[in-house]
């Protein structure tokens, strides 16, 4: 760890719009912890060979976002090897295993993606907000990843959808409470990226496309929504707890 390098923990490291947004914020400078369920050389530690090989350190944490007991354990981690956290990401989110009607939702379905999309990234978000208080750094940042979903219908992923505009709600609500301390808070609703999450439904995406879907016709990647999280914690958005940034091509422009 350099000393002059700013510390950003970003749960759900290990691969798609995680691996994404680690990578970017290492570009940038930052050291990263980075948090998976499983730490595997596919997955995690190659995220760690690629951060490293920007000049920065890279800390594996294991744990389970949804799993409240987990929280301590990993901000712990982070803690004693950082000294302290100036960005936290909440990225780790999970889809239904099936798309199902939404008159067909399972109760064990909506709790599964529930507790890792909103109440995990809620009360993890609660317990490194009071460390970034504690700790009296610079004004330090928090940023949710959410999604179109957050206001766009998918009557075959009710749960996902639901769980996001919870979780934008509560970037709202945290920037608020947050602001006295200096801590600022945003929001970023990727659109459709190209990651594993959507690879089972790449063909209904690449026929939407390319008939339109999207203004700027082409698949969002990891690095654009890591772009955009780098530009948010950069400084340049001091005055703007807050703000929302979509990063979809263009699927937020009401169109004839």
């Amino acid at each position: 760890m350099n000393d002059q390098h700013r510390i950003a923990f970003i749960t759900g490291a290990s691969r798609g719009i995680g691996r994404g947004i680690a990578i970017e914020l290492a570009k940038a400078g930052y050291d990263i912890a980075g948090s998976s369920r499983g730490l595997s050389k596919v997955g995690i530690f190659e995220v760690k060979q690629r951060v490293e090989e920007c000049g920065v350190a890279f800390l594996p944490v294991q744990g389970d976002v949804s799993i409240l007991e987990d929280h301590e354990k990993m901000v712990k981690t982070v803690v004693d090897q950082f000294g302290r956290i100036d960005v936290l990401v909440n990225n780790a989110g999970v889809a239904p295993e099936r798309r199902l009607d939404v008159l067909e939702t399972t109760p064990a379905s909506f709790d599964r993606v529930m507790s890792t999309n909103l109440k995990g990234a809620f009360f993890l978000t609660q317990r490194v907000a009071r460390q970034m208080i504690e700790q009296s750094e610079a004004k330090p940042k928090i940023v949710f990843i959410t999604s179109v979903s957050a206001y766009m219908s998918s009557p075959s992923r009710a749960e996902y959808c639901i769980s996001k505009s919870g979780l934008s709600m509560a970037a709202a609500i945290f920037a608020d409470r947050l602001a006295e301390y200096g801590i600022n808070v945003y929001e970023v609703r990727p659109g459709i990226v190209k990651t594993d999450m959507t690879a089972p439904v790449q063909d209904k995406y690449d026929r939407l496309i390319e008939e339109g879907l999207i203004p700027q016709r082409r698949w969002g990647l990891p690095e654009d929504v890591g772009k955009a999280v780098a530009a948010l914690v950069s400084g340049g958005f001091e005055y703007s707890t807050g703000t929302v940034i979509e990063v979809s091509g263009g699927m937020n422009i009401r169109r004839l």
